[in-house]
C-alpha cells in the first residue's frame, strides 16, 4: 500500500506537539495517547493467545488500552492485565505457573494416565448426577483472588468490564465494579464444567452464553471515556464436522457452544463496524480445554500482532491517511481456516 512505508532499522523523529512515534515496523505515525479499548474474546484454553496479545503490544511500542473488556478466559486475562500484571509477567505465569489442574477442586483431575483418566470419568459422572458443574468453582475463586490481590474492579490500572449470564432471569450481567475475582469467576463460569457462581439472585454462567466477544459493551462504556476506537481480538475458529465426530456428550456440550458463539458472532460482524474498529484473529483449532499448548498459544498470539503491524499502523494512526486506511482494514490476523468468505485472510504487513 503506497501510504505504508516499512521501516526496519530508523525510528521517526518526535513531531512537534512530542508525542508521535513510529512503533514496530510500521512507518506510520502513532499517537502514544491515544485512547482505545480492546476486546478479548472467550475460548478456553484459546484465550491464553490473550497473554501473547499484551506482550507483543508492549513491544511493538503501542500505547496501553483506556479500556479492556472480556468474556470468560478474555475475562481472566484482561482482569489481570488490567490489575496491573504487565504483558511479559503474565506471559510467564501462563508460560511456567498455569496449570488447569490448579484451577479443579478434586485431586483427581491432576492425576496423570489410565488411572488419572479413569477416577476422571467416574469423579465427573458422579458430580454430574448430583451438582450443577464437574467442579465448584471454589479452588479457583481462591486461586484468582490471589493473583488479583483481592481487588475491586474499581481499583484496577485500567477500566475493565467483563460479562456473564444470568440464568434466573435469562439476561446478560456486566461487572463494571465489586470484587475483581468474583466478576471474573462469573464470566469463565462454563456451563457443565464449572458450576454457576450463585450470588445473591443471580445465578451466573460464562458471558460468552450471549457474547463472546462483547464488542458492544466496550463501545457503550468507552463512550464515557472518549474512547472511538476498539481492537477486538477473536480466538474463534469455525469448522463443519462429520456427523459422527461427536463422541460423547461434553463433546455435544461443547458443540453446542461453539454453534451459539458462531451464530452470535456472524450476526454481529454483518452489522455495521464502523471506522474504528480493528478485529486481528488469532486461531488454530485448538480445543477449548488443551491447556497442554500453552506455549504454541502464547506464540500464536505474537505472531498475530507481528503479522498485522500494516493494520495496526493504520488502527493507531491519526491524520487523513490512516482514516482512510481504517474504513478498509478492519479484519487481520492468522487464521488457519478458511473462514472468511474470501479464503484465509492473513495480516498484510
Amino acid at each position: 500500500m503506497a501510504f505504508i512505508q516499512k521501516t526496519m532499522d530508523r525510528q521517526a523523529p518526535q513531531a512537534a506537539r512530542g508525542f508521535w512515534i513510529r512503533a514496530g515496523t510500521v512507518g506510520m505515525s502513532i499517537n502514544k495517547k491515544l485512547k482505545y479499548a480492546i476486546v478479548l474474546s472467550g475460548g478456553g484454553a484459546r484465550g491464553l493467545v490473550h497473554a501473547g496479545v499484551f506482550c507483543a503490544l508492549e513491544e511493538a511500542g503501542y500505547p496501553p488500552p483506556s479500556l479492556i473488556a472480556g468474556t470468560s478466559m478474555g475475562a481472566v486475562i484482561g482482569g489481570l492485565y488490567a490489575s496491573g500484571m504487565g504483558g511479559a509477567a503474565l506471559k510467564r505465569y501462563v508460560r511456567e505457573s498455569l496449570d488447569i489442574g490448579s484451577f479443579m477442586e478434586s485431586p483427581v483431575f491432576r492425576m496423570d494416565g489410565p488411572l488419572g483418566r479413569f477416577f476422571q470419568t467416574g469423579q465427573i459422572i458422579g458430580n454430574i448426577a448430583t451438582r450443577p458443574g464437574i467442579d465448584s468453582g471454589s479452588k479457583v475463586m481462591e486461586l484468582l483472588e490471589e493473583l488479583t490481590e483481592g481487588k475491586n474492579i474499581e481499583e484496577c490500572q485500567i477500566p475493565f468490564l467483563c460479562n456473564a449470564v444470568d440464568l434466573n432471569a435469562g439476561q446478560e450481567v456486566v461487572f463494571r465494579s465489586g470484587s475483581l475475582a468474583r466478576a471474573i469467576r462469573s464470566s469463565m463460569s462454563f456451563p457443565f464444567f464449572f458450576e454457576p457462581l450463585v450470588d445473591g439472585r443471580y445465578c451466573l454462567v460464562d458471558g460468552g452464553v450471549v457474547e463472546n466477544m462483547p464488542v458492544g459493551l466496550a463501545r457503550e462504556a468507552g463512550k464515557k471515556l472518549g474512547i472511538r476506537r476498539i481492537l477486538a481480538i477473536d480466538t474463534r475458529r469455525w469448522d463443519t464436522i462429520p456427523s459422527n465426530s461427536l463422541k460423547n456428550g461434553g463433546e455435544v456440550v461443547l458443540r453446542c457452544f461453539d454453534v451459539m458463539v458462531h451464530i452470535a458472532e456472524e450476526c454481529r460482524r454483518k452489522g455495521p463496524a464502523g471506522g474504528g474498529q480493528l478485529v486481528v484473529h488469532a486461531a488454530d483449532g485448538t480445543s477449548p480445554f488443551d491447556f497442554s499448548r500453552k506455549q504454541q498459544l502464547l506464540d500464536l498470539g505474537e505472531a498475530a500482532i507481528h503479522q498485522s503491524r500494516t493494520e495496526l499502523g493504520a488502527f493507531f494512526g491519526a491524520g487523513p491517511m490512516p482514516a482512510m486506511a481504517r474504513r478498509r482494514l478492519r479484519e487481520c490476523g492468522i487464521d488457519t481456516n478458511t473462514y472468511f468468505s474470501g479464503g484465509i485472510h492473513a495480516g498484510t504487513g
